[in-house]
């Protein structure tokens, strides 16, 4: 297994964004939602940015922070947005009939995911107890969603035999035949 020399572990260092107040809450919400939205130039958000938080009576942020910042952000909503693409597109991909499988498949990329981090090299006590979670979780949605189905099967088999028995009751009623009857019996129940 090949390890990746230094790697960082936890956080890192917290930006000057990062270390403002509970307060300014509000503005760092508009500013990630500018951002988001790329309608306006990064100079412009800054600038209203700094304006909103010296209202709050809190200094402002240097033009290289929230440079960072933006950058920091543009990369975390790419990613969001191609996990959104690739999830929608699996959906789509998967037939409404087919909710079991959709389980499967996001169980197998959970399963994958899970199989790349520990390929990396080291990984903590604590990364490895999310690991271990993220599979049973899977393995558990894999089970459920086979259970779902066969307890579904079961309610649709037991809805066509009754309305192969309610079928065969009116069909005695107005003289069909036994043969008929039969015939109408096994397409009921998809067997001819």
């Amino acid at each position: 297994m090949a390890r990746k020399p230094n790697r960082r572990e936890g956080r890192g260092h917290l930006s000057s964004i990062d270390m403002l107040p509970d307060e300014a809450e509000a503005a760092i919400v508009w500013a990630n939602d500018c951002l988001r939205e790329r309608k306006l130039p990064t100079a412009v958000i800054h600038a209203e940015f700094n304006e909103k938080l010296a209202d709050l009576g809190l200094g402002p942020i240097s033009k290289s922070a929230f440079g960072r910042y933006a950058v920091r952000k543009a990369i975390q909503f790419r990613r969001l947005d191609e996990i959104q693409r690739i999830g929608g597109e699996l959906a789509r991909t998967m037939e409404a009939k087919a909710p079991d499988e959709v389980t499967v498949a996001v169980a197998e990329l959970v399963k994958v995911a899970a199989f790349e981090i520990l390929e990396e090299g080291e990984v903590s006590t604590a990364g490895l107890m999310q690991i271990s979670r993220a599979l049973q979780s899977a393995v558990a949605a894999q089970k459920t969603s086979a259970e779902y189905r066969e307890r579904l099967e079961k309610e649709v088999q037991a809805r066509l035999a009754e309305a192969a028995k309610e079928a065969g009751e009116i069909g005695k009623k107005k003289g069909v035949s036994p043969e008929a009857l039969a015939a109408i019996n096994r397409a009921l129940m998809g067997q001819g």
